[in-house]
């Protein structure tokens, strides 16, 4: 067997050692993190392999979460990491985020609590560096009907619009929502304006008939609910 430390080309290494086909002889689960990136780079750059370049990214980001919520600037340090390899890579990783999505909104179509929707959203909410606001509607037993982004600002603010909200809400035959947005900095803690923001669309929601069941800050693993604190007034 060749010295893989050595030798960088994928070609000369042992047919059953290559990625794809490892992959198709022991199935994906049988593939390293690093062998499932090679597959998606396809090829490497001088010097280095997909493999070798695959390994570089791991180290670099530690493991696929991180490299969802990491900033192109990041992506672009790494050398032989063009646009057309950068691109499949994070395609893959916005597959694997909707498909988390579309599998926790399977088995969480009826919402009982702030927490079953945490366990929809964390995943994709709890390390953006950018603050962003979603609206879950859901109709009059409380199953979800769609989460739609509802803004997305800078790191310290994003001002979901009342009236699109409602209006959205409205078109979907939603009987209730609950708004949710991040705190990049990790303190879940309401600011004054996320205070008034939900003050204000309780009171709207009301006007119009749609009930406002929660407000939810999520921040890293963490998260505060305005329901559950007794603040939706």
């Amino acid at each position: 067997m060749p010295d893989k430390t050595k030798v960088t080309g994928i070609k000369s290494w042992p047919r059953d050692d290559r990625p794809r086909e490892k992959l198709l002889r022991k199935g994906p689960g049988a593939l390293t993190n690093s062998e499932l990136l090679a597959i998606l780079l396809r090829t490497g750059v001088t010097g280095a392999s997909a493999i070798d370049l695959a390994r570089q990214i791991v180290e670099k980001f530690g493991n696929f979460r991180n490299m969802s919520h990491t900033d192109m600037r990041e992506w672009k340090k790494i050398k032989g990491l063009g646009p057309a390899k950068l691109s499949q890579i994070l395609a893959a990783l916005e597959i694997g985020r909707r498909f988390r999505e579309d599998e926790a909104l399977t088995l969480k179509q009826k919402i009982a609590s702030a927490q079953d929707i945490i366990e929809i959203l964390m995943p994709q909410m709890g390390d953006l560096k950018t603050e962003v606001s979603k609206v879950v509607y859901l109709n009059s037993d409380n199953r979800i009907i769609d989460i739609n982004d509802a803004a997305q600002g800078t790191v310290n603010q994003a001002r979901p619009i009342i009236r699109e909200i409602l209006h959205t809400a409205l078109q979907k035959f939603a009987a209730a929502i609950i708004c949710i947005h991040n705190h990049p900095s990790g303190n879940t803690t309401p600011s004054p304006e996320d205070k008034t923001f939900t003050s204000e669309l309780t009171a709207a929601g009301k006007i119009m008939g749609i009930k406002v069941l929660d407000h939810i800050i999520i921040g890293g693993d963490t998260f505060f609910s305005f329901a559950n604190d007794g603040m939706l007034g």
